[in-house]
């Protein structure tokens, strides 16, 4: 505005509110017009609507019973999804307040704190000696976290601070105040106690525990991560800006990069000057993730140990190691292998020590350009898993097919178990790639692996691994890797042989597989060994079908001499495997000793030794049929005949899936001829009781002469057989009597949707009564007997005389 404008704007200022401003306007106006008034010193006026300066500190109005208010309903409502997100949304605002450097946030905090300590669960959890509930100890993470940011903010007075640590102290000295892990003292074993520090692998030591002193904390998922905030805070002293490490290429404008960091010399006249902030940090963050600590309890807490632990690799995963920090990594390294009880990859260590395993596998991978040997030192110690092994397989290697997976039974669980032992796989994993071409690590890992590993799927999976590195497709097959994923497979063989694995048939078919690459030798041997390592059937159907097949010979270029030798050793198989389960594996017997007579005839007795005892008739039959089709149709009408005995079809079972047997059965002993036609007749009308399969075998036997299979020393008569004399005869009769009783039985329970399918079958029934000379007079007669029986279901039998007289 004009200098006319604001004398106007003034004026009217005034007159609108002349009784509130006028004392002041004529006061102000004294002033003005005294030359030395301290307005008239300072140049300028103020402006009531630009807000307050930069330097000015932000304080707006903090209604603190709203606060208080707040906090109390949502910790009331016992910290449900609604009120924990409440309750996320007033840290976030306090946060949002520090930025700001608004003094209101560390007093927002300290009402949401009072709130908290006042919450009436505590006393509860207290005199129960329960662990807050894993949502709850999240909200006072957070809390801690937050006071954290306070305390180290470095804008903030040393009054301030002390006057605030006063406060927490306060706080921490109330009974109900929980500890940072949740709990409230529990007793839990304290490593360096458990352990004496002369106990140089005793492995009774692995079991030891029994101390009572409260566990000390762990610093890596600790609440208020002590390791990242020095990390950080070491780090941020050695940050280079993007600017000043170089222009970025108009490629990387829309990637992120890591931070560059460089060595900034500790100030002189600390202890140690003579280092890098840098390094410092490195070294924090190996002696943080290096410490031994017990597994805490619940899963929030232990998946917090695993979160964090992530967190702090992938922040040291950004570090680009030089000289000097590979100095500080080889050092540390060497201190942790040395470190005793303070240290996770000590020589012994608690049975319920956090595992090092994602941590060795960046240690392993960040100082094996640098250093092998401490390297694979450090992994191969970093390997156990002392809360699945006790003392009794923990050194022994010898028999590691004695090993299976342990569930630990004890308090606290271990809820991340699986993401642990996944872990373990990946170390392994790891080194077995590194080791390729080296006989002797290769060896020493896989009998760590053999030692230190409980789950059968995760050597699968390893052994699966070092086939892929052992076998590229674009150089040559690495044989000592080669071994070592058969010799994992074979464990894996072991280890499941008498559980239930879903993914077994997979397993067999891989090993399988390996053994052909790695040679014949190992094919022999599998098949040797057989009954430790498969089922009889996965040894048949699986393991020695693929090893004489075709491919096989093929794949291995096998001669004549090895291609008899593998026959031999899948006979020999064959033979032992139908001995302990004929019912399984007596076809597969009999197909893999084909072309050699001697072992085929005893595969043959040892199916016909069976079949008296546990064999169905659907497995004899199929074995029947094999012997009709390899040319021993007399071995199949015997085969035949005994699973007949095993069978009994019911007067309804019409579609019965032994019917096509029983067909295929009947036309083999009619072409082989009249007596194996009468000796299997009586078989059928025992077992057979329903009459149109009855009716249909009679037909089918009066349709050709029997005899016409052409057995050599036989001939057949050419004659058709006639249903009045044997063997016929008693079929013909067993037929009818199964048409009477099943009409009986039908007419019983019978409704008149189902009237036209019962004249069908009457009309069924009457050609096969009509067979014999005598037979229309029979035949009359049952249905004569029929309308007397049945005469009150009158619509029914209306159509019978319709139909039938």
């Amino acid at each position: 505005m004009n200098r006319d404008q604001l004398q106007k704007f003034i004026q009217y200022l005034i007159t609108a509110h002349h009784t509130e401003v006028l004392p002041t306007a004529q006061k102000l106006a004294d002033e003005i017009l005294s030359s030395n008034s301290e307005i008239n010193q300072v140049n300028g006026a103020p402006d009531p609507t630009a807000g307050a300066s930069i330097d000015d500190e932000n304080c707006w109005h903090l209604d603190e019973e709203q606060v208080k208010e707040q906090v109390k309903l949502f910790l009331s409502q016992g910290g449900y999804y609604g009120s924990a997100k409440q309750l996320n949304s007033m840290f976030a605002k306090v946060r949002e307040m520090l930025r700001m450097r608004d003094s209101n946030g560390a007093r927002m905090l300290t009402l949401i704190t009072e709130q908290f300590v006042a919450d009436p669960r505590l006393t509860l959890w207290r005199q129960q000696g329960t662990s807050m509930t894993d949502k709850c100890r999240q909200l006072w993470d957070e809390l801690g976290a937050l006071w954290v940011c306070i305390i180290l903010n470095p804008h903030c007075k040393l009054e301030e601070k002390s006057c605030w640590l006063q406060q927490l102290q306060k706080w921490s000295d109330l009974d109900i105040c929980p500890l940072e892990d949740g709990n409230y003292g529990h007793e839990l074993p304290n490593i360096t106690n458990a352990l004496p520090q002369n106990a140089n692998q005793s492995p009774e030591l692995l079991q030891r525990g029994t101390t009572t002193i409260t566990n000390l904390e762990g610093w890596v998922g600790h609440p208020l991560d002590p390791i990242g905030c020095l990390f950080l805070t070491l780090t941020e002293a050695c940050r280079l800006n993007n600017d000043e490490s170089g222009a970025l290429l108009p490629s990387d404008m829309n990637e992120s990069r890591p931070p560059m960091y460089q060595h900034v010399p500790v100030a002189a006249g600390f202890p140690n000057s003579s280092e890098s902030y840098l390094s410092l940090a490195l070294e924090v963050a190996l002696m943080g993730m290096g410490q031994q600590r017990v597994m805490p309890e619940g899963l929030y807490a232990q998946d917090k140990v695993c979160r964090n632990e992530e967190q702090l690799l992938n922040q040291l995963q950004e570090l680009q190691l030089d000289d000097e920090l590979v100095q500080t990594l080889k050092k540390q390294c060497i201190l942790l292998l040395e470190g005793g009880p303070f240290s996770g990859l000590g020589e012994v260590i608690h049975r319920e020590s956090v595992p090092m395993h994602t941590f060795a596998k960046y240690l392993f991978s960040a100082l094996l350009p640098h250093d092998p040997d401490l390297s694979y030192k450090l992994a191969l110690r970093a390997m156990r898993l002392p809360v699945l092994e006790n003392s009794a397989t923990a050194g022994d290697t010898s028999h590691p097919h004695h090993m299976v997976s342990v569930v630990p039974s004890r308090y606290p669980r271990w809820f991340t178990l699986g993401h642990l032992e996944s872990q373990q796989c990946e170390l392994a994993s790891t080194m077995l790639t590194a080791a390729k071409g080296d006989t002797l690590r290769l060896r020493t890992i896989l009998e760590t692996i053999q030692k230190h590993i409980h789950s059968s799927s995760l050597i699968f999976k390893l052994a699966q691994d070092a086939f892929k590195i052992a076998t590229p497709t674009d150089s040559s097959t690495d044989s000592t890797l080669l071994n070592v994923a058969l010799e994992l497979g074979l464990q894996v063989m072991r280890m499941t042989l008498s559980t239930l694995n879903w993914r077994r048939r997979e397993m067999v078919r891989w090993l399988v597989t390996c053994a052909t690459e790695v040679g014949v030798r190992a094919l022999v041997s599998i098949l040797q060994s057989w009954y430790t390592l498969f089922t009889p059937t996965e040894a048949t159907s699986i393991v020695a079908a693929t090893a004489v097949s075709h491919t096989t010979i093929l794949r291995l270029s096998l001669d004549y001499p090895q291609r008899e030798e593998l026959a031999s050793c899948a006979r020999t198989l064959a033979l032992q495997c139908a001995m302990k389960d004929p019912q399984s594996c007596a076809l597969s017997a009999l197909t893999l000793c084909e072309k050699d007579h001697i072992a085929f005839e005893a595969a043959y007795q040892i199916a016909i030794d069976a079949a008296a005892g546990g064999m169905t008739h659907s497995q004899l039959f199929t074995i029947a049929r094999y012997m009709e089709l390899r040319g021993y149709p007399l071995r199949a009408f015997k085969l035949a005949s005994l699973a007949m005995s095993h069978l009994n079809l019911a007067y309804n079972q019409d579609t019965h899936p032994a019917i096509n047997d029983v067909l295929w059965a009947c036309a083999l002993s009619h072409s082989l001829g009249k007596n194996e036609l009468a000796a299997l007749i009586p078989l059928v009308v025992k077992s057979v009781h329903c009459a149109t399969v009855l009716s249909d075998i009679l037909r089918r036997c009066t349709v050709t002469a029997p005899g016409l299979a052409g057995i050599p020393g036989r001939r057949s008569s050419g004659k058709l057989m006639s249903t009045d004399k044997a063997p016929l005869r008693q079929l013909l009769d067993a037929t009818i009597n199964a048409y009477i009783n099943t009409t009986h039985s039908r007419l019983t329970h019978i409704s008149p949707r189902h009237y036209g399918e019962f004249i069908e079958f009457l009309s069924k029934a009457r050609e096969t009564f009509l067979l014999p000379q005598d037979g229309h007079l029979q035949f009359a007669q049952f249905i004569d007997n029929l309308k007397q029986i049945y005469k009150g279901k009158k619509k029914l039998m209306l159509l019978v005389r319709e139909h039938f007289g």
